[in-house]
């Protein structure tokens, strides 16, 4: 194996599953849950689309960089949108492997880019300040639970 593609896939550890939020419709206020059910459409109870952007993932060392960037003091995943708050591993550093979020398996598709309500929620500049530190969107390769304090990693890492 090449020395990057080693490096590709050294983590210090696993992530973890901070926060969860289902959308239940379009425009309805984010609901914080515990625990969800991920199946091939995205999370139950979540109005999200089947396919390259059925769930939507961030890490959440991203939110006060966000916070900072449009001056605001401290920043809720429910105002982001998202799906999963995700700490302690590099989203970025996952893209192109199969990530294990729960028991489901997940892989990312597209960077989530913010849309337009941003600039709504997070003032002037909300939208800029999120490019960049939007997170990602998944397609689900095989459904499973997620919970509040799951592991997150990549699925084909050695140690496992």
């Amino acid at each position: 194996m090449s020395v990057l593609r080693e490096l590709l896939r050294s983590h210090r550890g696993d992530g973890r599953v901070d926060w969860i939020g289902l959308r239940p419709e379009r425009l309805a206020p984010v609901q914080s849950v515990t625990r969800v059910e991920i199946t091939e459409t995205g999370l139950v109870g979540d109005h999200g689309r089947p396919g390259k952007r059925a769930l939507t993932l961030i890490q959440a060392e991203h939110l006060p960089a966000i916070a900072a960037l449009c001056g605001a003091g401290e920043l809720s995943p429910e105002t982001l949108r998202r799906n999963i708050v995700v700490s302690g591993i590099n989203l970025m550093a996952l893209r192109h492997n199969q990530i294990r979020i729960g028991s489901a398996l997940i892989e990312f598709t597209v960077p989530c880019a913010p849309c337009s309500r941003m600039e709504k929620a997070l003032g002037i500049g909300g939208y800029n300040a999120m490019r960049g530190h939007g997170g990602w969107c998944a397609t689900v390769i095989e459904p499973g639970h997620v919970a509040l304090g799951n592991p997150v990693r990549p699925e084909d890492r050695a140690d496992t």
